[in-house]
């Protein structure tokens, strides 16, 4: 995890003078790790900084973006507050490593946003981490497959008419959308394969229902 380390210390060495940020850093590592996660992990925290890289031009502020991107799964549990705990973390953590105010509060704005990947026009931070946290939806068919069974591992708790009846709501609603990605390169290079994605999952999550 040497790689993530050093990012988070890189990224800390531009917001702010704080020089003890390792230890937050290793135990934020270390609850991406945790062994219930079989999507939201350490996997999907590279993809999504890498995400931000790679749209980092359509932020008004990527590092404050980056920042929100290493907390918005910061706790996960399957459960319906998984984004308020991690906004909450996310404030009580920053706020001690002496990040300024306006910063904390925009990190913690954005790690809420990820409840729903709603951003309002114009939220050019919010639309820049809510793509990058949803690429995953354009990836190759193979790819998407892998997300969705992952995605059912994490919620073994639930059963599978309560799943089906869960998830099938949400790519409706998804699908319903005028667009799921809001920044011109994500709209770009995710929006067809995922409407297709999305869609074939649909299907499937009917045609199980109706048997």
């Amino acid at each position: 995890m040497a790689d993530l380390i050093d990012a988070w210390r890189a990224l800390f060495a531009r917001l702010t003078p704080a020089t003890d940020v390792t230890d937050v850093g290793q135990s934020l590592i270390s609850d991406w790790s945790q062994p219930h996660r079989k999507y939201h992990n350490v996997h999907h925290l590279r993809d999504v900084l890498a995400n931000v890289d790679e749209l980092a031009e359509n932020a008004a502020d990527a590092d404050l973006v980056r920042l929100a991107a290493w907390y918005h799964d910061a706790v996960y549990n399957g459960r319906h507050d998984d984004e308020e705990e991690s906004a909450r973390r996310a404030e009580s953590e920053l706020s001690a490593l002496g990040l300024e105010s306006t910063s904390v509060c925009e990190v913690v704005r954005l790690i809420r946003l990820t409840a729903g990947h709603n951003p309002g026009d114009g939220d050019r931070n919010g639309e820049t981490l809510c793509d990058s946290d949803l690429a995953i939806l354009g990836a190759t068919p193979e790819r998407y497959r892998a997300y969705t069974k992952a995605v059912r591992s994490e919620y073994a708790h639930v059963t599978d008419v309560e799943f089906r009846r869960g998830r099938a709501a949400i790519l409706e609603a998804l699908l319903a959308a005028p667009t799921l990605f809001r920044t011109p390169l994500g709209e770009l290079r995710w929006e067809v394969a995922a409407r297709s994605n999305l869609a074939s999952e649909l299907r499937s999550l009917r045609s199980e229902r109706s048997e």
